[in-house]
């Protein structure tokens, strides 16, 4: 699995840092997934290999401007591209009226479907080609949301021993069952594929978190994931000056967090426009590092915009 960062500035852009948006895709796959969509978004896009003809769905965390304002430009590019297919968009209700307002004042017809999914009212996960998407409410001024993806697809081999016992010989059923499919028998018995596969790894799981200034929110998260990535805005010091209003976390607050409960890889990202580059000149986003790394132990890495990251088989994450 691979996360390529197109922004991962909070609130406003700076020279080397856009308004959030991430992507998830399968490695050496072609399709892939929007989490979020600032500003600017595409112009960031086409830097990479991304292309909005295999984009698949766009999940956005909360209807803030940071997160969303870019949307209607990936539409309209996307139609010029000559996009025909459906698109999901996984959202708070407020950016559906907020698209079909833009639509209607720009008179902007787009050629493809949109399948609108409000994410207030999502009861169970919503199945795409590549994974699992499914979600968890956080706290923030606005309802703000988490996007789990669970990898779909896990490699299998076929039991060959339980279908022998039970009497059930080697057959195109066989074949059947191993591409995934279920089988109904001459005698009407019906055979679930994946009672008959064998799987040797369990499914990698990525939680891509809105702004949220109570991680805890995230323990009812299970199985636990190999990767979460979470805004750590501030640094605790600027974060008791600021105080509680913008409800967002410090690196002290989810690096406590992740420790806490085990987590393997914690990747920051949604970092305040007022830390900058230079170690020397404070504050700077080395001071949320420092500040990280006093309360995690695990593999932590900061966001940069561009950096692609490879979670691989043994959920080992990776700078490429």
């Amino acid at each position: 699995m691979e996360l390529i960062f197109l922004g991962t500035s909070s609130g406003t852009p700076t020279k080397i840092r856009n308004v959030p948006a991430t992507a998830v895709r399968m490695r050496n796959s072609k399709d892939w997934y929007l989490i979020d969509c600032g500003e600017g978004t595409q112009h960031q896009i086409l830097q990479t290999n991304l292309s909005l003809l295999r984009l698949k769905a766009i999940c956005i965390t909360h209807v803030h401007g940071d997160h969303c304002y870019g949307l209607p430009g990936i539409l309209a590019s996307a139609s010029l591209d000559g996009r025909k297919e459906k698109l999901t968009i996984i959202a708070p209700k407020g950016i559906r009226q907020f698209l079909e307002t833009v639509q209607e004042s720009t008179q902007l017809d787009l050629p493809f479907e949109i399948e609108f999914i409000n994410v207030q009212t999502l009861e169970h996960g919503v199945p795409v080609k590549d994974f699992d998407i499914r979600v968890t409410e956080l706290s923030h001024r606005v309802p703000s949301f988490a996007f789990s993806f669970t990898e779909k697809n896990i490699e299998a081999t076929l039991n060959k021993e339980k279908l022998m016992a039970e009497g059930i010989m080697p057959s195109p059923v066989w074949g059947k069952l191993q591409n995934g499919d279920d089988v109904i028998l001459d005698n009407g018995r019906k055979l679930k594929s994946e009672e008959y596969l064998l799987r040797n790894r369990k499914p990698r799981i990525v939680v891509i978190c809105g702004d949220n200034d109570s991680p805890e929110l995230l323990k009812t998260i299970s199985p636990k994931p190999d990767v979460i990535v979470h805004e750590a805005t501030f640094t605790e010091e600027i974060s008791k000056k600021i105080g509680r209003v913008p409800q967002h976390s410090s690196a002290k607050k989810i690096a406590e967090f992740a420790e806490h409960i085990q987590i393997k890889n914690l990747l920051l990202t949604h970092f305040s426009s007022r830390y900058g580059p230079n170690e020397e000149c404070s504050p700077s986003i080395f001071d949320i590092k420092k500040e990280a790394l006093i309360y995690y132990s695990g593999n932590l890495f900061l966001a940069n915009d561009f950096d692609v990251y490879n979670l691989d088989k043994q959920g080992h994450l990776s700078l490429l």
